[in-house]
């Protein structure tokens, strides 16, 4: 982990020092947040007990921005006297970040990692979650931003963080391109959604089933469709109106989802070109593919479980 100093002195040399709250149920990704935000420059500390917060204050104005992990297994903290601390705090114009995550997740990364949770360390997982989630819900419900890591990879969650607190100034607008299959859902977060299914589709073709729209002969294919370059152009124009008509009105990141039946062929060429389409003209772009990663994911995930001798039902 790098010491953030360089753009540490970025955020102090050209904006007010931010003040930045991170909760969430543990296993959500609290440490991977703070780690992420001392990457881009923030001051960070984590598990402050809530009685010492304002301590930090008491001293010299802040120099540097400042991200706090606020963890409810601390024995000082309540809702109460987080949202309590978040008043007494208001002239630092703090933000409260929330890590979110699904209980069905949580319970799968806590099953991955044999680790008992700490709000039921002699009951079930399952328990535990239910009941830091019940005890968070007042905070969750104030939270100036949440961030769902449900379907995140920590690659995916450190991207999204660099884009709501990276240093904006002299940069354009952050634009994230995400493809997905629609028959797993929308992706969290979406702004704009283009849907690529009427567009010829590789899956019926059996020399390209197995292939992505990484690959060179599904790009082909896709772009062979009479209907193709028309849509592609049509998209580009209308981003290209609506993108710095986004950045005018202040906004610093925008998320375009781009779904396709099985999220694999025609929605991941439409955002790889999509994303060469874009990078002329400044915009600071990032590419998720939802499925890729998703798949990828399990493969590690069956890879390790191998390794390790674990047996599998």
């Amino acid at each position: 982990m790098g010491d953030g100093t360089e753009l540490g002195n970025t955020l102090q040399d050209t904006a007010r020092p931010r003040l930045v709250l991170v909760t969430g149920p543990s296993g959500a990704g609290r440490s991977t947040a703070i780690k992420t935000l001392e990457d881009i420059g923030f001051e960070a500390i984590d598990n402050l007990p809530l009685g010492l917060v304002e301590r930090l204050f008491s001293g010299p104005p802040l120099q540097r921005s400042l991200a706090l992990g606020l963890d409810a297994r601390n024995r000082d903290f309540s809702p109460r006297a987080l949202l309590e601390l978040l008043q007494d705090l208001e002239s630092h114009d703090p933000e409260l970040l929330y890590l979110d995550c699904s209980r069905e997740i949580l319970q799968r990364r806590y099953s991955e990692t044999r680790r008992r949770h700490p709000m039921s360390p002699n009951e079930s997982a399952a328990v535990g979650i239910d009941r830091e989630k019940e005890l968070l819900v007042p905070v969750r419900d104030c939270a100036d931003a949440l961030i769902d890591t449900s379907e995140l990879t920590i690659h995916a969650l450190r991207q999204e963080l660099e884009r709501r607190f990276a240093p904006q100034t002299g940069r354009l607008l952050a634009v994230s391109l995400v493809s997905f299959s629609y028959k797993r859902g929308l992706p969290q977060g979406l702004d704009i959604v283009h849907d690529c299914r009427f567009l010829r589709n590789p899956y019926w073709d059996p020399s390209l089933r197995d292939l992505t729209g990484k690959d060179p002969e599904v790009a082909a294919y896709v772009a062979q469709d009479e209907r193709f370059e028309n849509f592609f152009l049509k998209l580009s124009e209308f981003l290209s109106f609506l993108l710095p008509a986004y950045r005018a009105e202040g906004k610093s990141h925008l998320t375009i989802g781009l779904g396709c039946t099985g999220g694999q062929h025609r929605s991941v060429f439409v955002t790889e070109k999509l994303a060469e389409a874009l990078a002329p003209g400044g915009w600071q772009v990032s590419i998720r593919h939802r499925e890729i990663d998703r798949r990828e994911g399990e493969v590690a995930v069956r890879s390790n479980n191998a390794g390790s001798g674990v047996a599998k039902a």
